[in-house]
């Protein structure tokens, strides 16, 4: 038992630990500094946001704790009872759920909430690795791919119920740890285009930009005809284009909310409404703006100080970074992150399990939404979606469910040697 456990600690990756605990620390003196009253200064006040999330920062050590020490076939075990009683959560929460800014996604516990959806994306990432590691499984088999996408579906639908969209689009990363284990690169080429296709056809009339796809397809045509490329299936291909682009006017008015279509119109261009929809982001961008090059200092920033960005401790906890901290600070937590995820990409290839391998994808995945959407949002790259900057955000759904998603990884690594 004693060589085991010095077994356990020699094996654990400590870089990463040490990561998270940086990035954690950073998270909650940035909460102190945006939430910060003279009135209750002290640090260790529970009464305050910066004292709550203390309380799920021990939480989480003790769930990290917990989850190192127990055996690592635990989860991939379990995995099915863990996803079916999530799953059965966030139906719950559909019926008997607390709203919060729109979307019915909380259990209310006296001052505190949990949020059911963020520790689903863990739930779904242990079920993803579960059903792709079988010893038959292959993503060029269709059965495969249909259970694949039925387990990600499944959540996400329910998700997008409780108007939470979100945390519905961070399942869609899935994507990529399906492409890593072999699915066509064919379909990531089309979900691209049709991403870009859903963009022009909000820019452009849909008929004209019809005729132009239809330009392009016999010019691809003549230009490779001499590789028999077949004008079927040219056709074919624009004919589905064609149907993508008529049908976004369709989803644009019935499956978005007038709030949602605001932020990508502005995004777009198409709508100016500073007082509005582009408040928090142009407040975002002024306070990191601000912050020049080394910032202004813990406790000086005016944009944080007098509450000029809402949500600052939320959402939009990056904009507390850069602007007391500058762009050396910001650039820190960037590092930070991409040491992060390049780390657990590194690991997820070192696994002899293919669960583990599997798994450790999808935690680099969702981590790597995350961080994209939030600062993408937070600088005015991408429409304003509200989902938290991993570890940094104030909020104990979150901490408990990235410090769940990751040290899960961590333990199923130091047991690497062992597990076949």
């Amino acid at each position: 038992m004693e060589r085991r456990e010095r077994g356990l600690l020699e094996n654990i990756d400590w870089t990463t630990i040490l990561i998270y605990f940086t990035l954690v620390i950073i998270g909650w003196i940035s909460i102190y500094s945006a939430v910060y009253d003279e009135a209750h200064s002290s640090i260790f006040d529970l009464d305050a946001r910066y004292g709550k999330q203390l309380i799920w920062i021990g939480a989480s050590v003790i769930i990290a704790l917990f989850i190192l020490v127990i055996d690592p076939r635990f989860f991939s075990q379990t995995t099915y009872i863990w996803y079916g009683a999530f799953i059965l959560m966030l139906v719950a929460v559909l019926l008997v759920g607390s709203e919060t800014k729109g979307a019915k996604s909380w259990f209310g516990v006296g001052d505190f909430g949990i949020q059911p959806s963020e520790f689903a994306k863990t739930t779904t990432a242990l079920a993803l690795a579960k059903i792709l590691s079988g010893i038959d499984t292959d993503m060029k088999d269709l059965k495969t791919k249909i259970a694949a996408i039925t387990i990600v579906a499944i959540p996400m639908l329910l998700v997008l119920l409780q108007n939470d969209t979100g945390s519905a689009l961070v399942f869609l990363i899935f994507v990529l740890v399906l492409f890593r284990e072999g699915l066509s690169l064919s379909v990531l080429i089309f979900g691209a285009g049709a991403a870009i296709l859903f963009i022009l056809s909000l820019l452009i009339n849909p008929y004209v930009l019809i005729a132009i796809l239809f330009a392009v397809t016999i010019l691809i045509w003549f230009l490779f005809r001499s590789r028999k490329l077949s004008i079927w299936l040219c056709l074919g291909l624009f004919a589905v284009a064609a149907g993508v682009v008529l049908s976004v006017g369709y989803v644009y008015d019935n499956a978005l909310g007038s709030h949602q279509k605001d932020r990508i119109e502005v995004l777009l261009g198409q709508k100016k409404d500073p007082q509005g929809v582009e408040y928090n982001v142009n407040q975002s961008k002024i306070a990191i703006g601000s912050g020049g090059f080394f910032g202004k200092g813990f406790l000086n920033g005016t944009q944080t100080k007098y509450n000029f960005v809402p949500e600052q401790d939320t959402d939009f906890i990056f904009c507390t970074v850069g602007e007391e901290w500058g762009f050396v600070g910001s650039t820190v937590v960037i590092l930070l992150f991409l040491s992060l995820m390049t780390r657990l990409i590194r690991m997820a290839e070192r696994q002899r399990s293919k669960f583990s391998r599997i798994y450790g994808y999808c935690v680099a995945s969702i981590i790597f939404a995350h961080f994209t959407i939030n600062l993408g949002m937070t600088m005015g790259l991408l429409p304003v979606i509200g989902i938290p900057l991993p570890f940094l955000s104030y909020g104990g759904s979150s901490l408990m469910s990235f410090t769940f998603l990751l040290f899960i990884f961590i333990r199923q690594d130091a047991s690497r040697m062992d597990l076949l």
